[in-house]
């Protein structure tokens, strides 16, 4: 009995332990090499993704203007990504454009990883943009927001979910 409850404490301070050394992940967007002047910037929320990663968009000025959410949980069957404003109000839903290739790149076939991941951005029904994986020897991306005429969807927070639909999907 003592071994057991022994070997689940040291499970236990483990799995404390390694959250308290995995690094929130912040991404920093500045206006040239020289880092002197930030222009955007990505902050992590939470430090245990679970169930929900959240992100805030601030701009240079150190304001917020939107925010990015995905649910870890249901990523497993088609990831999602919720883009929210300033004041919490959603602009998009990004998700994989094909939930059948989602499928398949899940099921741990070695084929089927390469497979490309391309998202589309809805408001409601509507697709007002995507975001491409070009096949490529380095990975290329297009942003393609030419559906959103009006010009709802704030450009600083396109750029930072393109961002994050790369390094934040873990690719």
């Amino acid at each position: 009995v003592f071994s057991f409850v022994g070997f689940l404490a040291v499970l236990a301070m483990t799995g404390f332990v390694f959250v308290l050394l995995v690094p929130k992940r912040h991404v920093t967007f500045y206006k040239d090499d020289s880092k002197i002047e930030k222009l955007l910037e990505i902050k992590q929320l939470n430090k245990l993704e679970f169930p929900y990663a959240n992100f805030s968009i601030i701009d240079r000025a150190g304001n917020s203007i939107g925010s990015l959410r995905k649910n870890v949980l249901f990523d497993y069957i088609r990831r999602r990504w919720q883009v929210k404003n300033a004041n919490g109000l959603q602009l998009c839903m990004a998700k994989e454009d094909s939930i059948i290739l989602s499928l398949l790149r899940r099921t741990g076939i070695p084929i089927f990883l390469f497979l490309r991941t391309n998202f589309i951005f809805l408001r409601g029904e509507q697709v007002i943009g995507e975001f491409n994986r070009k096949l490529t020897l380095l990975d290329r991306y297009v942003l393609d927001l030419t559906a959103d005429r009006e010009r709802v969807f704030d450009r600083r927070v396109a750029l930072a979910l393109g961002v994050m639909l790369d390094t934040g999907e873990r690719r």
